[in-house]
């Protein structure tokens, strides 16, 4: 196995290519359970028949797990925005069909997300009172069982030369309501400082998917919040501003 030629540096994370296998390298130190979870993730969402890289191994390089999997030939679409900005809203069209199919699929052995939405508010730095309510609002949500990626932006969706799409990254991958999952998308967005295409992006979303941009906007201070015990303070005093701005009901 070689680990001469880097593809991304992430967070506590090195990826690398060695021909047709890509190998991601977490850093000493991250949770075992977690890199075990993500490549079980992957290998469950494999069985629904999206496109997604297969995992050929789990591994331990130079005392570092790492997980194997195939490398995908191709652009992001986060790539090809920027060096195609006139087509721009065709590669979100297709961004938004993706995540649509995707949630055409179950897959009845993933964690659920209300489940985990309600743990992460949990740990939280809100207050009692507003996590009181925020977990309220939660439950009162529909239970869906649909896979949910959980981190889907154009960065993670690869395009081979043929025009074949293929979903990255299934760390975060749960069952639960797509429109929990647009939400988690609009906001990324707006974390990346894109707030015109989020906008463009959800619009998009609530038309093909028929589903009103009020619900998808009342997952957003849910999803804010249990996204917000991750992540560096910017990061944190954008999502938790979300929460701030809401009338509950």
């Amino acid at each position: 196995m070689k680990l001469d030629t880097v593809i991304s540096v992430r967070k506590n994370k090195t990826i690398y290519r060695d021909g047709d296998r890509c190998i991601k390298v977490f850093d000493e130190g991250y949770s075992k359970a977690d890199i075990l979870n993500e490549a079980l993730n992957q290998a469950r969402i494999e069985e629904t028949g999206l496109n997604i890289p297969k995992v050929l191994e789990v591994t331990v390089v130079d005392g570092k797990w790492a997980i194997v999997s195939e490398f995908i030939e191709g652009k992001t679409l986060s790539q090809l925005m920027k060096e195609n900005p006139e087509k721009k809203d065709e590669y979100l069209e297709l961004f938004v069909d993706l995540q649509l199919q995707m949630h055409t699929k179950t897959c009845a052995n993933l964690n659920k997300l209300k489940d985990k939405m309600n743990r992460k508010i949990s740990e939280s730095t809100l207050d009692a009172t507003t996590r009181y309510e925020l977990h309220t609002r939660l439950e009162g949500m529909p239970k869906h069982n649909k896979v949910c990626h959980g981190d889907l932006i154009p960065s993670n969706v690869i395009l081979t030369e043929d025009g074949t799409p293929y979903i990255l990254d299934w760390s975060h991958a749960t069952q639960g309501n797509a429109s929990a999952d647009a939400a988690r998308t609009y906001l990324l967005f707006c974390l990346n400082g894109d707030e015109e295409t989020a906008k463009k992006y959800l619009r998009r979303f609530c038309l093909k998917s028929n589903t009103a941009m009020q619900y998808v906007q009342k997952w957003m201070p849910i999803v804010a919040a249990s996204q917000s015990v991750k992540g560096n303070a910017e990061e944190r005093e954008f999502l938790l501003s979300w929460i701030d701005v809401v009338d509950y009901e």
